[in-house]
């Protein structure tokens, strides 16, 4: 069940940012790998290990640094950061032990990054350009910058 919820989420998120230009600008996906990332960091801290918060640190800072140099320079580094974060969620367990992660976290968090790396790769592809791109963003460019 977190699978399917995860899916159904990050693409009810996706189709929603879309719809009301959420995602317009190129902060949204970024914002949110970070954001992911960090939950780990959370859990450690509600189960008390202090090794896990030092460990889920430096890998929360591993996607906030993909992340921020996908903002930057190209969005498919978001991409490809998010299914990463997708693939880490599948063996966590396994690199990490925290004893603060739900059971069902890994599975959803799996499944919403991949979901939400692939809704983002097929709007990327859609405008053709991953320095600009959305639409709104494509249109707010001076005409010699096109």
């Amino acid at each position: 069940m977190p699978y399917v919820l995860g899916i159904v989420l990050a693409l009810a998120v996706g189709v929603y940012a879309t719809a009301m230009r959420f995602d317009r600008d190129r902060v949204l996906y970024p914002t949110l790998l970070i954001v992911f990332g960090s939950y780990y960091v959370l859990f450690a801290i509600l189960g008390g290990s202090a090794g896990a918060i030092v460990i889920e640190s430096l890998i929360t800072g591993v996607f906030a640094v993909v992340a921020t140099v996908g903002f930057r320079r190209n969005l498919w580094l978001v991409v490809a950061g998010l299914v990463a974060h997708g693939a880490m969620d599948l063996v966590h367990g396994h690199l990490v032990a925290n004893p603060g992660v739900p059971a069902w976290w890994p599975a959803w968090c799996m499944s919403y990054d991949v979901v939400a790396g692939a809704y983002l790769a097929w709007r990327l592809a859609r405008t053709h350009t991953a320095r600009t791109p959305f639409p709104a963003t494509l249109s707010a460019l001076p005409e010699a910058g096109r």
